[in-house]
């Protein structure tokens, strides 16, 4: 492996920071804007909020397994460009939305033309050697985690120092296409087309085929209800302090700030738990992560005091943040190199299904059952994720070992007849 790998994975680390700001710049900054485009009352508010975050993860769960294709056949850092410009110009193009119809139009495109995350974990995983994949992971996850910090944050003051909810879609369509430029120029990539295209099934015939071994079937589990659950709690974060302190003159600055706990945490503990997981197993990280986060998921339903929220975030972000990066890499290591664009493309499906049913589901559950609903529900689907990987992966590795071992009785076995028959030939007589 060339030691152009760490190049690589520097510069996207960098690019997966400046996108990471770039999306969560808008994140306390939406419910705030929708009232602007004609959304009023809380239900309709915590609705819009839902969908307007479900829609594009939505549609880009169709898209991913075709810019996997694409990104196997012509290579992934096209890909990682294509997505930053058109997610930069698409951002911008919402800073200008008349009514939430607009919004809704634009983050449809959106999630057609992205998949910039899929793009950006092959990108890696084909670059860098396989002893290194959990920790490489695990930094390209804190550079996601890095720009979910300050991103909030930015976002907020910005807003309440202009006094305009729409200079933040600016700004961060503006950040979007400085990733473009990055990666353009320093992320370099050594990728050999093939020379005649492998026949790829369909994009449900493909999951069927993944969801047949059931190690792989439980990691797309945990892709799937992981971010459900996590998702589900971004679109009320805002609505729930507002609920919690009132409609305050920095509200948006506070939600911020609640937003960024998580990720500082996250940046903290992602790349220890990177390292471990190359020491010990993904697997042991993986059920740590998630157990982790169930537990601290659930007392957030309980809180009515915003600085204790804002600790709670923050204890959610210790563990929260390894959960795909472990998911990655031992999907990764099932998975031949020149297909994993194909593999993530089918498991980013279920990654993005998270996304776009979480933040829906979320809005419908505040409206119809009250805000803190939402934590207790987060927790429970993230215990149902720990339970799957308990289950099936441990019982995958263990038919993988028994296998490893038999094939090495195997071919020891095929050695010593080798032994045998050479030990008779030289005894034979000429």
């Amino acid at each position: 492996m060339s030691p152009r790998w760490r190049i690589t994975l520097w510069a996207m680390v960098s690019v997966q920071l400046i996108m990471s700001l770039s999306f969560t710049i808008l994140s306390p900054v939406m419910p705030l804007f929708l009232p602007q485009v004609g959304v009023h009352g809380i239900v309709a508010l915590d609705l819009w909020s839902g969908g307007l975050a479900a829609v594009t993860s939505f549609i880009a769960a169709f898209a991913a397994p075709i810019w996997g294709r694409m990104s196997d056949r012509y290579g992934r850092k096209p890909m990682v460009l294509r997505a930053s410009a058109c997610i930069g110009i698409l951002t911008i193009l919402m800073g200008l939305a008349q009514s939430p119809w607009h919004l809704l139009g634009l983050r449809v495109v959106m999630g057609a033309l992205a998949g910039f995350s899929t793009a950006a974990v092959v990108l890696v995983t084909t670059q860098v050697p396989r002893g290194r994949l959990g920790s490489s992971l695990g930094w390209l996850s804190t550079g996601q985690l890095t720009g979910s910090l300050i991103g909030p944050v930015i976002g907020g003051v910005l807003a309440d120092i202009t006094g305009s909810y729409r200079q933040p879609f600016f700004v961060a369509g503006a950040i979007s296409l400085l990733a473009f430029v990055v990666c353009l120029f320093l992320v370099p990539e050594r990728f050999t087309p093939p020379r005649q295209a492998a026949q790829r099934p369909s994009m449900l015939a493909g999951l069927r085929i993944l969801t047949r071994v059931p190690a792989m079937a439980a990691l797309v589990m945990v892709l799937l209800l992981s971010q459900f659950g996590v998702q589900a709690i971004f679109p009320i974060i805002t609505l729930f302090i507002q609920e919690m302190i009132g409609n305050r003159p920095d509200i948006a600055t506070l939600s911020g700030l609640a937003f960024s706990a998580s990720g500082l945490a996250g940046v903290v503990a992602v790349p220890l738990l990177g390292r471990m997981s190359d020491r010990i197993g993904e697997r042991r990280v993986l059920l740590l992560a998630i157990a982790g986060a169930a537990l601290m998921t659930a007392p957030q339903a309980f809180t009515d005091s915003y600085w204790v929220f804002v600790a709670e975030r923050f204890a959610v972000g210790l563990f929260v943040g390894a959960i795909v990066p472990m998911t990655n890499t031992m999907v990764a290591k099932m998975t031949s190199p020149d297909a994993r664009g194909y593999t993530f493309g089918l498991t980013q499906s279920a990654y993005f299904l998270g996304n776009s049913l979480g933040p829906l589901t979320g809005g419908v559950v505040g409206a119809a059952f009250g805000l803190h609903w939402v934590f207790l529900v987060t927790a429970m689907l993230l215990a149902a994720a720990w339970a799957a990987v308990y289950a099936a992966v441990r019982a995958e590795e263990g038919r993988a070992e028994e296998g490893r071992a038999e094939e090495g009785r195997a071919e020891e076995g095929r050695a010593e007849e080798g032994r045998a028959e050479e030990g008779l030939t030289e005894r034979r007589p000429l």
